[in-house]
Order: C-alpha cells, then structure tokens, then sequence
C-alpha cells in the first residue's frame, strides 16, 4: 500500500514515496546496514500496526537522524558504484527526498498520482490505483539500461536498482568486474583440461597407431614362423597350415577392427575437445561483458557436461598374438621320415684375445648369428711344428685373398681367401698390420692362428686403417704372406655380386655405379646366369655379416626409376625387390601426375607422400633394432622406417626401372644430422 501525509510548513514541500517493499518482512530490509536496519525495524512494527490508516505521517529525512543521502552512499559503497556517478544520481534521483525515483524519468502517471496524493480529496482506490502506476513506472528496463552487476544467483548481469527494488532484492550479487574475473578464471582452468585432455588423447591415438603397426609386425613374424614350421613339410601339412594361417588372420582382422574402432573414438574425442578449446578461445576475446558472461556460463555449464564423461585411455585389445599348438601326433610318422631340421652354419672363430694361452692349454671363442638349432659343438685341434720346414713335406704357397668378397665395418672385417696351391693346408694364420703413427711409421702386427676355413671374422677399432695378409700352415711350416689388402673401418664396405646383375645392368669401372642404357624385354633373348636377377633389372650387394649398424647412400637423378633396399640371399631372381617377403625396398617411379614413391614388403607399400624428390638417399640398416631407415640427405629428412626382425644377414640391393645411372657411396659413417631425427 501507499502512504500519504501532509506537508507542514516546517517540511519541504511536495510528496515523499516509499517503496511498497520497505514496508514487507524483516528479511527484505537486509539489504541495509545494520544501524539503518535497525530503523527500519522499528518502522516496520508502526507499520503493520497502522498501515490502514491514511494520511499517517511518517519521519522525515531530518528527523530521528536518519539522512537518505548517506544511506544511497553506503549502498553505492557496498556494491562497488561509488564511482559511477550517473548510477548515485539515479538512486539519489536528484532530490535527496526522493527515494530511488528519477525526476526526469517520471511518466505522467507518476506525476498524475502525485498531484492526487496532494489533494486529500483524492480516494482510496484512486491512491491504490497510482500506487500501483508508480510501481510499474519504476521498474528498470533490463534490457535498455546498462548492466553494472551481477546476480550470482540467476547468473545474469542486472542493474543496481533492481538488486535494491526489483526482483533480485533476495538474490546473492557482487561487482560486474569480479563476476568477468571469476569467470575468466574457471574458463582458464577448464581451458588447461582440455589441453591436458588433448595431450593425452594425443598420446594415446600415437600409442594406438604403434600398436596399429606392432600388430602388423607380430602377425608377420607368426606369419613367418608358421612357413617355417610348414613349408619344407609334404602335401599333408597344407591343410593344417590354411587353417591355421586363417584363424591367425581372423584374429588380426578383429585385433585391428576392435583397435580401428578405438582409434576413430579417440579421434572423434579429439576433434570434440579441440572444437571446445577453439570456441572457449573465441569466447576470451574481448567482448562486451553483459555479452560475455552471459556466453561464458553456457560455455562453462557445457564444458561441465563434456568433462563429466569418462575417457577411455585403455587398451580395448592387446597387439600380442597366442602362440598357436599343432598337434603333430597323427602324422607323427611322416615327419620322423623328413630332416625337417637343416644343418647348421658355420661357427665363425672369434680373434684370439690376448693371454688367452698357456703352456698347456688354450682358450677358443667362437659365434653363430642364425636360428640354427645346434645341440653342441664339436672342437679340432692339430698340433703345429715350428718354423723349421720338415724334409718330408714341403709349406704350402701363400693364399690368395678375395678382395671383393672381403667386407668391413666400423668395428670388424670378413676377410675370404683361397688355398692356392695343391700342397695340403692344416690351417691359416692371419696377420693384421695398423699403422699408429704415420709421421714415424710405426706398425703394429698382431696374428690370429688356428684358422679352419678360408675365411675370418676379425674385431677391429673403429676409424683405423689395415693391411691385412694370410699365411697357409701345415706341418712343413707355414707360407709366404699372402698379398696384402687394405681394410678401413671408417664405415660399412661392401662389393656389388655382378653374378646377380640382369643382363641390361652393367657395373662401371669404380664398381659402385650401375648403369641401365636400355630397357628392352627383360626375359627375351638375354644371356641369364643362374643367380641373376631375370624379372627386374637388378643387383644385389655381398652380404653384411656383421651385427650392430650400417650405413651407405644412393646417388640418383629426381626423374630416375629405381628401387633400392635390402634383401636375403635367396630372395626371388625371377620377381621384383619388395613384391616378396624376402625384401624390403624404396622404390620411386615417375608419373604425370607427381612423383611416386612406395616402400615395398611383401608387395604393400604404408600411405606416404614426398614432396621433395631426393637426390642423395641415405639407408640405414640396424640389426640390433631390427630397423631399416631411409633419409633424404639433401635436407636431413626421414622418409621412412621398415621395423622387422632380420632372421638372416641381408645383402644390399639396387635396381633401375628406366635407362640411367646410379652410384652407390659406402664406407662413409652416418652424418650427425641424422641421429637427431
């Protein structure tokens, strides 16, 4: 209800209005401080007691003490508009008794309802009426008005006049400035999940790709271990081979659409969270701040929504394959009957160590890098004369050393020989000569003894440079020193097998340059050797028999065809590098469209794409790791890595697919560049 006095001629002139809701419950007037609440208690109870009566009179601004304009100033205080100004004039309305009405603002109801209340013929219902006008009149306009705080509890900015006499007199409020801070604060915190989101979902789509190829790589190496349980077994074993194979392949067919699966969730995680970050990013521009708060809360009730759900950062699968059981016991027979079990290679006697022999005893080491099944090992020994030749026997004439089948690294050399002669040989010694000091000259000589075979595996230092001979010994004595031949062990050195070579690959006279002048039908009317290639026109490398890595390049031309990688010994002469199992290869062919490139096993090549065409190929090949890697030199880029186990040493191999040349660079170590990448 509406409050009427009237004017003395001690009091200002003209009507004081009181807010209807100052005259409500105790709680409503909490908005005050404590000692104006205190009058506002004391009010409250005259009120409800005479609130029927009109023309009551009610205190003054000057009396009892209470000053409307001090109490405006401790509420523009308390919710921070002390400086706004235009805001403490609004409250103040520009005549301090009025409470929170502007003068300028008034409509013509407010006036016509004033008049009235100053004509004391005026009715009650007429005073009802304007009272209700007035009420109307002084509601703010939300949405015309400029914000200046903030309602904590509908979470929308709001004016300071409707905190003290609108809708959200109840409501928990704090400054606008706090509210925009507040809330760029949790949106940081939520914006730091998100990259710790995206870093873990990062990892563990990268986690899933490595399973992704681990899952090749162990589905090959069973693939590889059933051909060799099953190709050298008769016609009876077949069935039980395609069965086997296909429930291995069913079983990587549901690994990597179980793994697919995860992988296309993870990525749709991933897109989700970085379409939350774009959008909390786009958010923190500046901005209005009505506009602002009002998108950062639905932002940060969405991102509520979004961290709520669990991340599945577990393994759906496991890359591992179970070792498959043939049951042999029904063609127990059958098998007894085959050697399924090939004699073993050759050991490979170790260089004698120093003070490794006494008087009466000797200690001999040796090494085997094959799957061989060896059961144990069988040790000759003769016993040597001295030098003094015997009359009944005469020494044997020096070997003679193969210089292209000798072979180095940067920590040992293969070094082959023949005998030579027909006098018989119980046993070689070689004879390694190092110089240490050139300015003086100094050599120093160091002999291996016993030595079986024509061939012998020697530990060396790396980055030194020797010349190696062989001596042939029987017990007439032992010969002259072979020719010596110059071993370096600055890098990996290999010789290309022309015995290998098709018919239109030719070696030039450095022997690490091959050339192709014309391509012709590759099978017709060429004069083939038994190990040469007859299908692609290709050359394979001596053999690498040395564990550890190894390292060589490739010289060729951006509109070149070739193909250049790794094979066994008995990979196919009658197919090509990379369509089989057998070898591993970088192959660039040129098209209308762009230059193609493939990295060829078993006739599959990964989806990759090279924009530069290189012109010095790098290759590394790592037995220890099982990796062989190729590398553009020319801007120290990684192109590729084939992960597989090398059952068996591998022999370089190169090959050209239009007419050209292309040379091979080996005993060179391995730019530093490319162990950074």
């Amino acid at each position: 209800p509406l409050h009427r006095r009237e004017s003395n001629e001690n009091e200002p002139e003209g009507l004081t209005f009181y807010h209807m809701d100052l005259y409500e419950s105790k709680e409503r007037l909490e908005i005050f401080p404590d000692a104006l609440a205190g009058k506002g208690d004391a009010a409250l109870g005259k009120t409800s007691e005479e609130s029927t009566e009109l023309g009551e009179e009610f205190p003054s601004s000057d009396q009892d003490g209470y000053n409307l304009e001090k109490e405006v100033d401790e509420l523009t205080k308390l919710y921070g508009l002390d400086e706004d100004k235009e805001i403490e004039n609004e409250l103040l309305g520009g005549n301090i008794a009025t409470a929170g009405i502007l003068e300028s603002k008034k409509t013509p109801a407010d006036k016509e309802a004033q008049d009235e209340l100053h004509n004391p013929a005026s009715s009650s219902e007429e005073l009802k009426s304007c009272g209700r006008k007035d009420e109307q009149s002084i509601q703010p306009n939300s949405e015309e008005e400029a914000a200046d705080i903030y309602c904590a509890t509908c979470k929308i900015p709001i004016r300071a006049f409707d905190k003290l006499f609108g809708n959200h007199k109840d409501h928990e409020v704090t400054q606008l400035a706090n509210a925009v801070k507040s809330a760029k604060e949790e949106i940081h915190k939520n914006m730091c999940k998100l990259e710790e989101q995206i870093a873990q979902m990062e990892n563990f789509a990268g986690h899933l790709e490595e399973i992704f190829i681990t899952v090749e790589e162990n589905f090959g190496r069973q693939e590889q271990n059933f051909e060799m349980h099953y190709n050298e077994v008769m016609q009876t074993l077949a069935q039980r081979y395609e069965e086997a194979a296909e429930a291995l392949g069913e079983g990587k067919k549901q690994k990597l659409e179980t793994l697919y699966g995860q992988l296309v969730s993870c990525g749709e995680s991933l897109d989700t969270c970085k379409e939350l970050m774009e959008t909390t990013q786009e958010l923190c521009k500046d901005k209005e701040k009505a506009d602002f708060i009002k998108a950062a809360v639905a932002m940060i009730d969405r991102l509520g929504e979004y961290f709520k759900k669990d991340l599945d950062l577990e393994l759906s699968t496991q890359p591992d394959f179970e070792d498959s059981v043939i049951d042999f016991s029904a063609i127990q027979q059958l098998m007894d009957a085959i050697n399924t079990i090939p004699a073993p290679s050759a050991p490979v006697i170790n260089p004698q160590a120093p003070n490794s022999a006494t008087g009466t005893s000797v200690r001999v080491c040796w090494g085997l890098f094959s799957d061989d099944t060896v059961e144990f090992y069988q040790l000759y020994y003769k016993q040597v004369s001295d030098d003094t030749p015997s009359e009944e026997q005469a020494a044997p004439s020096p070997p003679i050393v193969k210089r292209k089948e000798s072979r180095s690294c940067e920590n040992a050399a293969l070094v082959c020989w023949e005998s030579g002669n027909m006098n018989p040989v119980d046993s070689y010694t070689v004879e390694l000569s190092k110089l240490t000091n050139e300015e003086n000259g100094d050599i120093i000589t160091e002999s291996i003894v016993g030595i079986p075979n024509c061939e012998a595996l020697i530990q060396l230092q790396p980055g030194q440079s020797y010349l190696i001979s062989v001596r042939a010994v029987n017990v007439g004595g032992p010969s002259e020193r072979s020719e010596p031949v110059s071993v370096h062990t600055t890098g990996t050195y290999f010789y290309l097998n022309e015995d290998t070579a098709h018919p239109l690959l030719s070696v030039l006279e450095d022997g690490l340059t091959i050339a192709c002048s014309e391509i012709e039908n590759p099978e017709c009317d060429l004069p083939f050797h038994d190990n040469s290639f007859t299908r692609c026109i290709a050359i394979l490398g001596s053999m690498i028999p040395f564990q550890g890595k190894h390292y060589w390049e490739v010289e060729v031309d951006e509109n070149m065809e070739y193909r250049v990688g790794v094979a066994f010994e008995n990979t196919h002469r009658h197919g090509y590098l990379g369509a089989n199992s057998s070898s591993w290869c970088m192959r660039h062919i040129v098209t209308p469209a762009r230059h193609k490139y493939e990295f060829l096993h078993s006739g599959t090549t990964p989806d990759i794409r090279i924009t530069i065409p290189p012109k010095r190929i790098g290759i590394l090949l790592d037995y220890h790791n099982w990796k062989l890697s190729f590398f553009n030199l020319d801007i120290a880029q990684h192109l590729y890595t084939f992960n597989t186990h090398f059952q068996h040493y591998v022999h370089p191999c190169f090959a050209l697919e239009k007419p050209g040349f292309l040379r091979i660079r080996n005993g060179i170590a391995m730019p530093t560049s490319l162990t950074l990448l």
